[in-house]
C-alpha cells in the first residue's frame, strides 16, 4: 500500500510540462486496430534485479504495453538503481504512423523544458568560476534590458522562477495558431520584450524573490545573460561546458530556424483544437533557445544526471545550495532549474519535465542516485496540463518498491 500512496504521489506532483490524456484513438491518428506495432514492446534488464533495490520490472513491462494508443505513439523509458548498478530499459510503439516501423531505444526527441536544468548547470559553473555573480542584478549584466519599472532581479531569482517578471511574446498555443506559426522565428530578445511591454507582477506580496512563478521568461533572460557574460552562443557554451563533458554525444540544439530534428527520431503527433492529429515533428523553436530547444535521447539525458549528482558539472557545495534546496519563496516547489518531489515514505525526487508538441519527457532522480528515471513519450497532447495515462504508468512502475 505505501508504494501505491507514493507512485500516486508522484504522478500527481509531476504537473509542470507533463503530457495528457486526449481522446484520440488509433484510427483517428491513421491506424487501424490491428495496426503493426501496436502493443509491441521491447525491454532489458541490464544489471541486477528488482530484488536488489530496483522496481518492478514486470509493472514497468506494462507501463508500456499497447502503444500506440488514444494517448501517444511511442514511448521510451531508462531507469536505473544503486547509482546504477542495476538497470531497466524499454521501447514501444511505432516510429511513425504512416509505416508502422517500431520505435527504437536511441531515437532523439525534442527534450522541451529540461533544457532548464542544462542552463541551470551552465549559469552554475560560470558562477562557480567567477564570471556570475549569483547575487548580481540583470540590469548590470544586461543594461537597458529591463525598463525603471523594474526592481533589481538578480540571476539566482531568475534560476529559481521568482523574479516577477510576466511571460513573454509568444507565437500562439501548440494546439492551434502556433501550429499555424511553427515554421516562424521569433528570437528570445523578442520574447523578452514582449515580457517587459507588460511590466513587473503587480500587487500584494510582489517583487522578486516573493513568489515562484514557473515559466519560460527567467531562462530566456538567462540565455541571453550567458551570451553576454561569456561572448559566445548559448549552444556552443552548453555544448563545450554540459553535453561534452557529460558524454552526451547526441545532443545537440537547432541552427537557427531549422525546423528538423536531425539523425534517427520519432514522429511527434499534436492533436489541435478543431479535432485533428497533425504531424508537429518539425517545428522552429528559436523562441525557446535556453528554455526548451535541447534535442537529445534518453541514454543522453540519464548520463545527464549522473555527471550532475555526482558533481561533475557542478561543484557539489554549489549543487547542493542551489539546485538541491529549494528557495524561500511563496508556493516554491522548484529549485534552480529542478522540482522537488516529495513522494512519501522517506523518497525525495528531483526532477524536471519537458513537454514540446509530439514530446513529453522527464529526467528524475533521488539525490544519492538510488533510483532514477527518463523517459520520452510520443503524447498526441503533450501540453495539456492533466496527467497522460502512459506517464503516469511509467511513473508509478519506476518509483514502486
Amino acid at each position: 500500500m505505501r508504494a501505491r500512496t507514493r507512485t500516486t504521489l508522484i504522478a500527481t506532483a509531476l504537473v509542470l510540462g507533463v503530457a495528457a490524456a486526449s481522446p484520440v484513438g488509433p484510427a483517428a491518428a491513421g491506424l487501424s486496430a490491428d495496426f503493426p506495432g501496436t502493443a509491441r514492446t521491447a525491454a532489458e534488464s541490464e544489471a541486477g534485479s528488482e530484488t536488489d533495490g530496483g522496481p518492478d520490472t514486470g509493472q514497468l513491462a506494462a507501463a508500456l504495453e499497447g502503444l500506440p494508443d488514444d494517448d501517444a505513439t511511442a514511448a521510451l523509458v531508462r531507469t536505473s538503481w544503486a547509482q546504477g548498478s542495476g538497470s531497466w530499459r524499454g521501447s514501444a510503439g511505432v516510429r511513425d504512423t504512416t509505416t508502422g516501423r517500431e520505435a527504437v531505444p536511441q531515437a532523439r526527441f525534442r527534450a522541451g523544458s529540461t533544457t532548464k536544468v542544462i542552463t541551470a548547470a551552465l549559469v552554475l559553473q560560470l558562477a562557480s568560476e567567477g564570471r556570475i555573480d549569483l547575487d548580481g542584478h540583470v540590469q548590470t549584466y544586461l543594461p537597458g534590458l529591463l525598463d525603471e519599472r523594474f526592481e533589481p532581479i538578480t540571476v539566482r531569482h531568475l534560476l529559481t522562477y521568482t523574479s516577477g517578471l510576466q511571460p513573454g511574446s509568444s507565437l500562439g498555443a501548440e494546439d492551434g495558431e502556433g501550429y499555424v506559426n511553427r515554421f516562424r522565428t521569433m528570437t528570445p530578445a523578442e520574447v523578452v520584450a514582449g515580457s517587459v511591454a507588460k511590466g513587473p507582477y503587480r500587487g500584494d506580496g510582489e517583487g522578486p524573490g516573493r513568489k515562484q512563478r514557473y515559466a519560460n521568461i527567467d531562462y530566456t533572460v538567462l540565455g541571453l545573460l550567458v551570451e553576454k557574460v561569456t561572448g559566445d552562443t548559448y549552444a556552443h557554451q552548453a555544448k563545450r561546458r554540459i553535453l561534452r563533458p557529460a558524454g552526451m554525444r547526441h545532443s545537440s540544439f537547432p541552427v537557427g530556424p531549422d525546423p528538423r530534428i536531425h539523425g534517427l527520431h520519432h514522429r511527434g503527433y499534436q492533436k489541435l483544437t478543431d479535432g485533428r492529429v497533425v504531424d508537429a515533428t518539425e517545428w522552429n523553436m528559436t523562441d525557446r533557445r535556453a528554455a526548451g530547444d535541447l534535442v537529445s535521447t534518453t541514454e543522453d539525458l540519464e548520463k545527464f544526471l549522473f555527471a550532475l549528482f555526482r558533481g561533475e558539472l557542478v561543484p557539489k557545495p554549489l549543487l547542493k545550495k542551489e539546485m538541491l534546496t529549494l528557495p524561500k519563496a511563496e508556493n516554491a516547489t522548484m529549485s534552480a532549474g529542478l522540482q522537488r518531489v516529495d513522494a512519501g515514505g522517506g523518497l525525495v525526487v528531483w526532477c524536471k519535465t519537458g513537454a514540446r508538441p509530439g514530446y513529453s519527457t522527464l529526467i528524475a532522480a533521488t539525490e544519492d542516485l538510488s533510483r532514477t528515471l527518463v523517459y520520452s513519450v510520443n503524447s498526441v497532447d503533450a501540453k495539456a496540463e492533466e496527467t497522460n495515462p502512459v506517464t503516469e504508468r511509467i511513473q508509478r512502475a519506476a518509483f514502486s518498491d
